[in-house]
């Protein structure tokens, strides 16, 4: 936020330094970026009034004047801007002035005129949008002559550029920030100008039936009536502190508006009031695939949830963010109908996000407006309206409200506070409360209740008191304290299992990501997510591809992958993460804690990487890595994914339990992330793992195993890990490991079969053993898996 200091003192005596200001303000939350001093550069400019005007007798497009300044003597300038004529008050660079690019001004021969200096655009002053129109800035008649015209119009202006935090929106106006002020600075006096009300009481040439509220998201909604509007350009100095406030002056009656709603914070829009389709308004939750064009003209596609004002049933404003073009004024207007409403910042935020339409109306109800400041901003705009030559406002206004607005009530206790602040002097934190509007409603020495202001919406619990007593007085006064600590520290299981399971992922030659908790919808479409309509969504995203909880780490981990492939990346990727995820289940959503992982060969074609390329197997064992750590065995389940390739996609199962998957992604899913060579995956629940028993540790083995290989024809359909269970059953106890070493498909195996081959190490630990003993325990194996019906080979 753009804070106009010239303005500012309109509301408060500034006896400090901006200097101290900005750092008291800075340091107490509202951080300044920055001090900026606009007309800083103009320098020499003074008001002046054309008293003679004629043409260049050589020069085409020229014109030779005489000023009057306020002297005795007239200087001459000579002129090319279109737009000026003999009776014109306007500003003039004196010989020996600059301008607000830095440009010095002497005297100029035009062919035998001496001229002295220039006279000033809207540009040269430093404040480009002051006007539209082309040429030279004419001031009014009654401007003084021969007085700094930079001081006269507001250049001489510092202005501070305030960061507001998203929960200070009582901070957005001149008024909140002059309240702050005074509260950091009490020897700064307030002196809050006093708002008329309009004083008509004619009748309403229109008719009008009221106003309707058919949403939760209006608390409160006013509209303020005017006629015989004119519409014109607003004063120059109005127009002056707009632009010091980053906005741009448009007529008298959208610039009242503006200016109030930066005075005091409180948004407002003026409705053509004989373009509006019926002769009521209401506020209502628009239709889906509804339209709306916006004052920008651009043509919006509505949702349930967002908020629309109509009337007879047609939109014609999206609530809190812009108005519509079919009701907006223009040159033709003649009748205002001022709306100064309180509309809830999350159906205004998520509408404005979703639709890209940042205005400052948007910017303040995001962040929360005073509920009860509706009938004062309204007030103070009609009667800016009058000011400025505009219209007749009436005495009379409509207004409705969704239930009761009333202060919050909040306690404060002396032993939070002493917890918090290390202090607990509630005389002294009273005293600061009072500073800030706060009130003490109730209490004693220990503690009291306080009566908070509406217009701070950010304070709602005890520990929000202590933070403002705490900014006020200053972090710095608080004394350092050695911490009680009430017992020893140490990790947490889920802690020590995340330790374990990372470390394991980086020896595997994995790379540790964090992605955001968010995703876009169109990723879970990419991804056939069977479940993606019943996933959680934002309420408030923070942007279009951040507007669902995701349910899987998956997609989070493509995108990022993703990204550095088109960022150019070629080698060999290797990622996990460990997060938590929000699966639907039921109607609700079940937070679950996972580890995830990608292993992708890279795009690189050179021999360095030809050993790095990644199959099934290879992840397949690094999940069993994880595993075993945690003194789990998995077992691995042929499925079917629709983001898996078929015959590379399996279930991993605990206990009987599916936790996770592991697939290989299918290509053309791939494809469409620019990613060419076989991508692999895996997921799986870690919750599981806490429940493992720690393993037991044994002296290491001194005698050696013998090892036999045995290979089988096995259905296609039949799992490995079948198969080694079966050879485990039929086994006695010399069998020590089983491990499968080739798999082969082809010639000689007939179809629907495969072959398996497996690797079987016998081993006792009290001694060697002999041969006879290792073939009479082989034979049997052999022979118990022939009666399960395996054929050996």
């Amino acid at each position: 936020m753009l804070l106009s200091i010239n303005w500012l003192k309109d509301f408060i005596t500034l006896d400090a330094p901006l200097e101290e200001i900005a750092e008291k303000l800075t340091v107490t939350g509202t951080e300044i970026e920055s001090i900026m001093r606009p007309g800083a550069a103009v320098r020499g400019v003074r008001i002046a009034k054309i008293v003679e005007c004629s043409q260049h007798p050589t020069k085409s497009g020229l014109k030779v004047t005489r000023l009057d300044v306020g002297e005795k003597e007239y200087p001459l300038c000579v002129t090319a801007a279109p737009n000026v004529k003999l009776g014109d008050v306007i500003p003039w660079f004196a010989p020996g002035s600059s301008t607000a690019g830095g440009m010095e001004l002497e005297y100029r021969d035009f062919d035998g005129f001496n001229s002295a200096g220039m006279m000033a655009s809207a540009k040269e002053l430093g404040v480009p949008d002051l006007t539209d129109v082309y040429g030279i800035l004419i001031l009014p008649q009654d401007a003084p002559l021969g007085a700094d015209a930079g001081a006269w119009l507001g250049l001489d202006d510092t202005v501070f550029d305030m960061s507001v935090t998203p929960n200070r929106g009582d901070l957005l106006s001149v008024l909140g920030a002059a309240l702050e002020i005074h509260a950091l600075f009490p020897q700064c006096d307030l002196h809050v100008p006093a708002v008329p009300k309009p004083g008509y009481d004619g009748e309403w040439t229109l008719p009008f039936e009221g106003i309707t509220l058919g949403s939760e998201g209006c608390r409160a909604y006013r509209l303020g009536m005017a006629d015989s509007v004119r519409i014109a350009p607003s004063p120059l100095q109005a127009g002056v502190r707009l632009c010091m406030s980053g906005m741009r002056p448009i007529n008298n009656i959208v610039d009242a508006t503006n200016y109030a709603m930066l005075a005091l914070g409180q948004p407002l829009h003026a409705f053509d009031a004989a373009s509006l389709p019926g002769r009521n308004i209401g506020v209502r939750a628009a239709r889906d695939g509804e339209e709306l064009v916006t004052l920008d003209g651009k043509t919006h596609k509505l949702l349930p949830s967002d908020l629309v004002i109509s009337s007879s049933g047609v939109g014609v404003a999206l609530a809190g963010v812009m108005g519509g073009l079919n009701s907006e004024i223009t040159d033709k207007t003649e009748h205002v109908l001022l709306e100064s409403a309180n509309f809830a910042a999350p159906f205004v935020s998520k509408t404005s996000r979703r639709l890209g339409i940042p205005s400052e109306a948007s910017f303040r109800y995001s962040r929360g407006v005073d509920p009860l400041l509706t009938e004062t901003a309204m007030n103070y705009a009609l009667h800016l309206m009058e000011q400025w030559g505009g219209v007749r406002a009436f005495s009379r206004n409509f207004y409705v409200q969704n239930g009761e607005i009333r202060p919050a009530r909040v306690p404060l206790t002396a032993g939070k506070m002493k917890k918090i602040l290390v202090w607990d002097d509630m005389n002294g934190a009273e005293a600061i409360l009072k500073r800030l509007g706060i009130e003490k409603a109730a209490g004693d020495r220990d503690s009291a209740e306080y009566e908070v202001p509406t217009r701070r919406c950010d304070i709602a619990i005890e520990e929000d008191l202590i933070e403002e007593v705490g900014r006020i007085r200053g972090y710095d006064a608080i004394e350092p304290t050695i911490p009680v600590l009430h017992r020893a520290g140490a990790l947490s299981p889920a802690m020590r299992l995340q330790r374990l399971l990372r470390s394991v992922a980086i020896g595997r030659g994995y790379t540790e990501a964090v992605t955001l908790s968010f995703v876009s919808p169109e990723s879970l479409t990419l991804l056939r997510y069977p479940e993606a309509g019943q996933c959680k969504v934002v309420a408030n995203p923070i942007s279009a591809d951040m507007s669902v909880m995701r349910p899987s780490l998956l997609p989070g981990l493509l995108n990022g992958v993703g990204k550095a492939v088109r960022g150019g990346w070629r080698d060999p990727i290797r990622v996990f993460e460990f997060g938590r995820v929000f699966v639907p289940e039921n109607g609700a959503v079940k937070e679950v804690e996972r580890i995830g992982g990608i292993a992708f060969s890279g795009k690189e074609k050179r021999a360095l990487y030809a050993s790095s390329k990644e199959d099934f197997m290879l992840v397949k064992g690094d999940v069993e890595a994880l595993a075993r750590s945690c003194n789990a065995a998995l077992t691995f389940r042929r499925a079917q994914r629709a983001d898996g390739h078929a015959g590379q996609t399996a279930e991993i199962l605990f206990d009987g339990k599916t936790i996770g998957y592991l697939m290989c992604l299918k290509p053309d899913i791939a494809a469409q992330l620019d990613l060419d060579t076989p991508l692999y995956a895996f997921e799986l629940d870690v919750e599981p793992f806490m429940e493992t028993p720690l393993p037991r540790y044994a002296k290491n083995n001194p005698y050696p195993p013998v090892y036999r290989d045995i290979s089988m024809l096995v259905a296609r359909d039949v799992p490995a890990d079948k198969v080694i269970a079966d050879i485990r059953e039929v086994a006695g106890s010399l069998l020590s490991t089983v491990r499968l070493f080739d798999v082969y498909e082809g010639q000689g195996v007939p179809e629907g079969f495969r072959s398996m081959a497996f690797s079987m190490a016998y081993r006792l630990s009290e001694r060697t053993l002999k041969d006879a003993e290792v073939e009479e325990e082989h034979n049997g194996v052999r022979s118990g898996l022939e009666q399960k019906g395996y054929k050996l080979r």
